[in-house]
């Protein structure tokens, strides 16, 4: 499956974005997705993600309460809706999949990835 992320770009800090991430085709609801992110000199950070049977959606503690993942019925976008955005959310933010079912989504070693798309938030 390939998946394209959409929706970056440059934002005002306290501001809202949402991110897109489209796949080639369905993408069954037993395997777990998630959102990551990457800032420059930093590891890559798990944002959110899924588990089997949509179990979920789980945040990391630096997006909860700001951000809200979803993933649409016919089964090939998953989004992520940034809000009260802030400078250290500046970052290259990627979608991925697991192509087995599994009910921990933070664990599993993601198999596809999106190319990845630039947020920047200024201050």
């Amino acid at each position: 499956v390939q998946l394209v992320e959409r929706g970056g770009g440059l934002v005002q800090s306290g501001g809202s974005l949402t991110l897109s991430c489209d796949a080639s085709e369905p993408i069954p609801s037993r395997y777990p997705m998630a959102w990551f992110r990457q800032a420059p000199g930093k590891e890559r950070e798990g944002v959110a993600c899924f588990a089997a049977g949509d179990s979920g959606p789980y945040y990391s503690d630096s997006v909860k309460g700001r951000f809200i993942a979803s993933r649409d019925i016919t089964r090939t976008i998953m989004r992520l809706q940034m809000n009260t955005l802030k400078p250290e959310d500046t970052a290259v933010y990627y979608c991925a999949v697991y192509y087995t079912s599994h009910a921990n989504c933070w664990t599993v070693e993601y198999e596809d990835w999106g190319q990845g798309i630039q947020v920047t938030v200024s201050s």
